[in-house]
């Protein structure tokens, strides 16, 4: 039996879908055969996991009799997008003009995020944040909140209600910012254990320890932040890292002992696995291969780094040391919360870099390797048995232009290049999570 999505019955244990199916199995970049590809193809779900994903063809009789079919033909059946590094407190500053990181932190961000001790506008937030994620395809982020742990629970609880796989955290900032956002070395800690012990793996959340950048914590807030991180390892750690040259500079200034920036956190413990970087524009071939030798990761932000003038992210470098890479939106300081709009972003930063960028790996960094840099995979970000069952349908008739343009594709790879290059959040048609529908693209 075949029935379109509204007719999707999402009680039902068992639930098939039809399109064509793409997912990742490693990265292009290094492996010739990187993904499964079936053009008319069957993707499985039972109880909001995968159960198979393949040739419609080959699949199709395994089905129980009855089992209804979503017909999604003509469009494209990806995982979610994971976006590993974004500010649900800049939601509303988002395009906010300044010359440069730092006076754009004191103009915009610092102010915004003031209001967020106040729950029900930290709530309010949060809903808008999470049905503009959904409605853009992503279904896990990496998540800044700010100082105030109320942030945290609204944000945790939205997402919980949702049933979303979501990693946040409180922003541990004890110095270089202004009063009202300040917390202690002590305090910050003793707050960030107690979220981690209310929500890490409480259903689908995950908590992140989130020292904002070592500039504004003090050397006692990052030894306890690093000690915090080992107590509990199975956390994630977030923070930035080497956006733009004043900040590298002034990072020298505060810890002139260290090697270099990204040293400051190594100092403290706090490159291992599950450990996410943003930005990482301005590090040199030691700091990369401290980075691949501890399973440190980065997010790459490149709307955020081209809005900012921060620089270009060097990918010839990262690969040349195996560095586990994932794209993020960044905003409030990203201009958008579309991955698609951030691959096109990344592609034009790769090509000024010297690097050509195709649209398979784009796709793939924005959804395995995503999953791979936070220790996730098997969990998210491809289609393998049992993996949670977050996914997307991507129409490539979204607009007038793109389907004009995705009629004349050849190749996989060019198909996926004009939804990169000219896709945004109405290319989105459908978005899945743990096998239920959280949202659809109007008729």
């Amino acid at each position: 039996m075949t029935t379109s999505p509204s007719g999707n019955r999402h009680d039902a244990g068992l639930q098939a879908y039809r399109a064509s199916v793409l997912h990742f199995k490693q990265d292009p970049a290094f492996h010739a055969q990187s993904y499964d590809w079936h053009e008319d193809g069957l993707l499985i779900v039972s109880n909001g996991r995968i159960e198979a994903a393949g040739d419609y063809a080959q699949l199709h009789a395994s089905l129980p009799a009855g089992t209804e079919v979503i017909d999604y033909r003509g469009k494209l059946i990806v995982p979610g997008f994971i976006d590993t590094h974004i500010h649900y407190p800049q939601t509303d500053m988002i395009a906010s003009p300044a010359p440069g990181l730092l006076p754009w932190l004191e103009t915009y961000t610092f102010p915004t995020e003031r209001q967020f001790s106040d729950p029900e506008h930290a709530g309010e937030v949060a809903r808008f944040f999470l049905d503009e994620l959904l409605r853009s395809g992503t279904t896990t982020a990496m998540v800044y909140c700010t100082v105030h742990p109320e942030s945290v629970d609204a944000f945790f609880t939205e997402s919980e209600a949702r049933n979303l796989r979501m990693v946040a955290g409180k922003v541990l900032m004890d110095r270089n910012c202004p009063e009202f956002l300040r917390d202690t070395a002590e305090g910050g800690v003793r707050d960030s254990e107690a979220l981690i012990k209310k929500w890490h793996k409480r259903g689908r959340q995950l908590y992140a320890i989130t020292p904002r950048f070592a500039p504004t914590s003090t050397e006692a807030q990052m030894q306890l932040a690093g000690e915090l991180a080992r107590a509990y390892p199975d956390t994630f750690l977030q923070t930035h890292v080497a956006e733009n040259t004043d900040e590298v500079a002034w990072a020298k200034e505060l810890f002139p002992w260290a090697r270099s920036y990204l040293d400051v956190y190594d100092h403290y413990g706090m490159l291992r696995p599950r450990s996410m970087y943003g930005h990482c524009i301005w590090l040199d071939d030691g700091d990369r291969a401290r980075m691949a030798e501890t399973q440190s990761a980065v997010a790459m932000c490149p709307t955020s780094n081209l809005f900012l003038g921060s620089g270009l992210f060097d990918f010839e470098k990262a690969d040349a040391q195996n560095v586990l890479l994932s794209l993020a939106t960044d905003v409030g300081g990203g201009t958008s919360f579309s991955m698609l709009r951030t691959m096109n972003a990344a592609y034009k930063m790769a090509r000024l870099g010297g690097t050509y960028l195709p649209a398979l790996r784009m796709f793939y960094l924005a959804t395995l390797g995503g999953a791979r840099s936070m220790q996730q995979e098997g969990t998210i970000g491809n289609f393998v048995r049992d993996a949670e069952a977050d996914f997307i349908v991507l129409d490539p008739q979204a607009t007038p232009l793109l389907a004009r343009r995705s009629k004349h594709t050849d190749s996989l790879d060019e198909l996926l290049f004009a939804l990169a290059l000219l896709g945004d959040d109405r290319t989105v048609a459908a978005t899945y999570a743990a096998g239920k529908l959280v949202h659809q693209r109007p008729a």
